[in-house]
């Protein structure tokens, strides 16, 4: 995108080539999805690296010659795809330079952004005015969040989920290593889900004799005991059913907050704090998981994302907030002695948009 340059202020010139770019977002974006829908990029990936004709690739891909022709234009641009002008051939430039995992990696976030964010952000103004995931009413019938949906709506779930884990996948090993359990601690994983948390919990920690509790709505109790079965961890995690608004059991030394706290708005993430402040022993510890802005939100990418994913797509609230945000509604929940750690952007793929943080309070 353009950004202002470093001197006077930009004059109006720039801030109309601002509003160019912005406008031109969705149909940037969904001319490549479109190319990759139609099997042409694959076509171009899977070459020997001489040229292909467009009406090779339509034929192909079942469509009109031009049409392609019309799509490539963009992929040329962007230097993704190279244009022989003597030949009428086009071969892949930049798509070449990826291997086919980073193409895959590339190809689900921008499924998930199709499937889940598209057509919802068209009601993105109507879900802030009613705090409600209008989209998910007008096109799928379902009144609730972009999570719950999820387990009714196969398009939904299936780019949704297949995004989530290539993210877990990345960030869930970061967090472990460098969250500190003591031997023998009674750890609840809070909005556990079906348990994989927990599973985790215990992998990464394997010598500490933990007892770890998931947390969350009671209808996920059998998924949860199944895969505690499964992995063979029964006898030292459980499942623990109920609403974290309603308070959650006592007695624990560590809560895990993960993939979770970003998802509300600041009235329900202090409902969460203190209830979590509540059932922690004196001197336990919270480890929260967390993407978070940049406290110059000039320097991210999340603040073209997560705003309109958030409000318009998943809960109707919510969304990422800087460290500095956290750290003074921790302390205003009570917690102390809070640190924090950002992960690292040289352990992040290029493509990724979240950048996590691990918040880390203690209850005196």
């Amino acid at each position: 995108m353009t950004t202002p340059p470093e001197g006077p202020p930009a004059g109006p010139e720039h801030v109309l080539e601002q509003f160019r770019d912005l406008a031109v977002g969705p149909t940037r974006f969904m001319t490549v999805y479109a190319c990759y829908e139609l099997g042409v990029l694959d076509q171009l990936r899977k070459h020997d690296g001489t040229g292909l004709a467009a009406a090779r690739m339509a034929e192909a891909a079942g469509v009109r010659p031009d049409a392609v022709e019309q799509l490539l234009h963009l992929l040329v641009k962007e230097d993704l795809v190279a244009y022989d002008q003597s030949s009428g051939g086009y071969r892949a430039s930049g798509l070449a330079r990826l291997s086919d995992e980073e193409f895959a990696r590339a190809v689900r976030l921008m499924t998930m952004i199709k499937e889940v964010c598209l057509r919802q952000l068209y009601y993105l103004t109507d879900s802030v005015r009613t705090g409600k995931v209008v989209a998910l009413e007008k096109i799928f019938g379902f009144h609730g969040d972009l999570y719950e949906a999820c387990a009714e709506h196969d398009e939904l779930r299936g780019a949704w989920s297949a995004m989530m884990d290539q993210t877990t996948s990345l960030i869930d090993p970061w967090f472990f290593d460098n969250v500190d359990i003591g031997y023998g601690s009674k750890v609840l994983d809070l909005a556990g889900h079906t348990g994989l948390g927990a599973i985790l919990t215990r992998k990464y920690n394997p010598e500490k004799n933990l007892q770890v509790a998931c947390f969350d709505f009671p209808q996920k109790r059998e998924d949860a005991l199944e895969n505690f079965r499964a992995h063979g961890v029964e006898e030292s995690c459980s499942f623990i059913g109920g609403d974290v608004y309603d308070g959650l059991p006592e007695g624990f030394d560590v809560v895990l907050v993960k993939h979770f706290l970003d998802q509300l708005g600041k009235e329900n993430v202090f409902r969460v704090l203190r209830a979590v402040y509540d059932c922690l022993e004196p001197g336990g510890r919270i480890y929260a998981l967390v993407p978070t802005y940049p406290e110059d939100v000039k320097e991210s990418s999340q603040a073209d994302f997560f705003p309109a994913y958030f409000l318009g797509c998943s809960t109707a609230e919510g969304g990422p907030q800087k460290v500095s945000t956290y750290r003074q509604w921790m302390e205003e929940c009570g917690f102390t002695a809070i640190e924090t750690i950002t992960h690292e952007a040289d352990k992040r793929p290029p493509e990724m948009i979240h950048v996590h943080s691990i918040l880390c309070g203690v209850k005196e």
